[in-house]
């Protein structure tokens, strides 16, 4: 059990590492980059004292630790499941935005380089 503890304490530290190292890239905000650093910290909590999640587990009225971890993950992934929706839905928004902005300038452009018809002849 304890290879497994330190292996798995390994990965979180590795992910808070990535994660405050690429803080320049990410564009969560505060309060979910936040609940992120709490989340792992639980889980290293989970990691060291699983017997104690079983306790919380019985105080939430869930059966085992584990069920409530495997509750809490569900949550985790159905809220990153919408925020990523959510995000790509937006993007697409403003990417049609910006194919329709191209598009109308081009077309200006195009109006504006055309050589001029000449004037009709009312004469005739």
């Amino acid at each position: 059990m304890l290879a497994i503890q330190i292996l798995l304490i390994l990965a979180v530290l590795l992910l808070v590492g990535y994660f405050l190292t690429r803080r320049g890239n990410a564009r969560a905000s505060a309060w979910v980059k936040l609940i992120f650093l709490a989340f792992l910290a639980f889980g290293v909590y989970a990691l060291l004292r699983p017997d104690d999640l079983t306790v919380i587990a019985g105080w939430v009225g869930v059966g085992r630790g584990t069920d409530l971890v495997l509750y809490g993950l569900v949550v985790a992934f159905a809220f990153t499941t919408i925020s990523t929706y959510l995000r790509f839905r937006d993007i697409e928004i403003k990417y049609a935005r910006l194919a329709r902005s191209v598009a109308l300038q081009n077309a200006a452009l195009e109006n504006n380089h055309r050589p001029q018809d000449p004037p009709a002849n009312p004469a005739q």
